[in-house]
């Protein structure tokens, strides 16, 4: 392990599609190792094929970034502005904006003998993996091209035939320690040469990322199962890079994550809806309730606990605790992290967090008939009830609109033949109540009594003539918010509209 302040990690997605919980869970690992051990933190963005890559995607990868609070520490200038500095002071990096450092290596790798030409066509490889594969051999590139002649380089240029750089692999095992895994062992016949620049120039992502690894000297890359496959490819050209002096010789410790697995037990995908950071984003997640369940996906702080803060996980986090087996994708378990993590809220942050729903387009009711004061005195009561932030809207909906919206489905099951009797009564008692929870409590127990009805039944039908719902905040603190007037109206619309439906009127 390289001392504190020697740690630097690396988090580089590329910007194609929407930003997803299983790249975010990297970014997670990375920013907690990185913050546990005092290092450094880089944010990189691999946008070298511009066939894939899109300006909202690179803008989308940063929003996220901000709003999860991954902060970064460095880059290659301060942002202009446009973007603002919500993640840092500084833009991350974009190999993009860094070609000619990978022209120029991959011209050294080629000079020192560590990567040459291959001027096979796609036609030609296919027919030769077909034979191998018959054959029972590795089907992988078999190094046609590692030991042409002169007189064979020469036939080829001169036929003017496209060439793609290999980089030459190793002829003997590449033997590394995974932080997660342990000791792993490839041999060179799984292992064969590899492209890193297109035929047009173009450089790979196999020769950028390790290039800018060793230029930024990432120490440790932590990163997807997936990616396993290519690290003695990696290893390869790092020390080769080191040969050449590009960099200052590290090669970095490699920790490969653990998959996340979505429903029927399959890998969770980008095309997964419950993969979508945006979903979480647009639900109303909190940050830190979304963080604190993705650490889970491979990572615990403690057998008998599953819900702590980000400075909590910090603190604990070792790449040498993540659970090498896959993680699955539990929604259920998301929420309800997400709504302890609501509950933790002190009121005055709850409340602005809320401020996205209590608005256009969410918001059901006009800006006029928001009442800033009368939400902030049932915010309370309805912090220990949702799940997700954007549950606020429905319910508080009834405080702001006009009338309530009758739940169909409510109204059917509270208004029973009786209800319109018992809601007079409650009316009657309500209408000479002082009005604080605790009265009107009592006005509603005595009409019940009067019906044969305990609370709980007494109240349903109150309940729904005046917020439209069987279920919802504390029903007497509702109506103390409400105000009098406006209860009372709302009981009376609701005898209308019971006198209607039964022909009474």
């Amino acid at each position: 392990m390289a001392s504190a302040s020697d740690v630097r990690v690396r988090f580089c997605p590329s910007p194609t599609g929407n930003p997803h919980v299983g790249l975010v869970r990297t970014a997670l690992f990375n920013w907690a190792f990185a913050r546990h051990h005092g290092g450094t933190f880089v944010f990189r963005i691999e946008d070298t094929d511009a066939a894939r890559d899109s300006e909202e995607s690179y803008e989308q990868l940063l929003d996220s970034m901000r709003w999860l609070g991954l902060t970064w520490d460095e880059g290659p200038e301060p942002f202009d502005g446009a973007s603002g500095a919500g993640g840092g002071p500084y833009a991350p990096y974009r190999q993009s904006q860094r070609m000619e450092v990978y022209a120029d290596v991959a011209r050294r790798l080629e000079e020192a003998g560590h990567a040459y030409r291959c001027y096979c066509t796609a036609e030609e490889l296919e027919e030769r993996r077909e034979a191998a594969r018959a054959a029972g051999r590795p089907s992988g590139y078999d190094g046609k091209c590692r030991t042409l002649t002169g007189e064979q380089l020469a036939a080829y240029r001169a036929e003017e035939r496209p060439s793609i750089v290999r980089f030459r692999m190793p002829d003997e095992p590449i033997t590394f320690t995974d932080l997660v895994r342990g000791e792993l062992t490839f041999a060179p016949e799984n292992v064969p040469d590899y492209g890193i620049v297109r035929a047009n120039g173009a450089p790979l992502y196999t020769l950028v990322n390790p290039v800018d690894d060793a230029l930024m000297r990432i120490t440790h890359v932590l990163r997807g199962e997936d990616l396993l496959s290519s690290t003695p490819r990696q290893i390869a050209l790092y020390r080769a890079l080191a040969e050449i002096g590009v960099g200052d010789g590290t090669v970095p410790e490699f920790g490969h994550l653990p998959y996340v697995m979505g429903e029927g037990n399959k890998k969770l995908s980008k095309r997964d809806p419950q993969a979508s950071l945006n979903l979480y984003r647009e639900r109303g997640f909190l940050p830190e309730g979304l963080l604190n369940y993705l650490a889970l996906l491979g990572w615990s702080i403690a057998e008998d606990r599953d819900v702590f803060s980000l400075d909590e996980m910090v603190a604990a986090f070792e790449i040498g605790s993540v659970n090498a087996n896959p993680a699955r994708f539990d929604l259920k378990k998301c929420e309800a992290i997400n709504a302890t993590h609501i509950r933790e809220l002190d009121t005055k942050d709850f409340v602005a967090r809320c401020e996205p729903w209590l608005t256009a387009p969410h918001a059901p009711w006009r800006p006029d008939d928001f009442d800033r004061a009368a939400f902030e005195a049932l915010a309370p009561l309805a912090q220990t009830r949702l799940t997700v932030l954007s549950e606020i809207t429905a319910n508080v909906d009834f405080l702001f609109l006009p009338e309530p919206v009758w739940d169909e489905a409510s109204w059917n099951k509270a208004m029973k033949p009786g209800a319109d009797a018992l809601l007079r009564t409650a009316r009657a008692k309500l209408a000479e109540a002082a009005w604080n929870a605790e009265a009107l409590k009592e006005a509603v127990l005595a009409a019940g009594e009067e019906h044969g009805l305990k609370l709980g039944k007494a109240q349903a039908p109150v309940r729904v003539a005046v917020t439209g719902r069987t279920v919802g905040l504390p029903l007497f603190e509702s109506l103390e918010v409400l105000g009098r007037e406006r209860t009372l109206a709302r009981v009376d619309a609701a005898l209308e509209r019971s006198a209607v439906r039964t022909g009474d009127a």
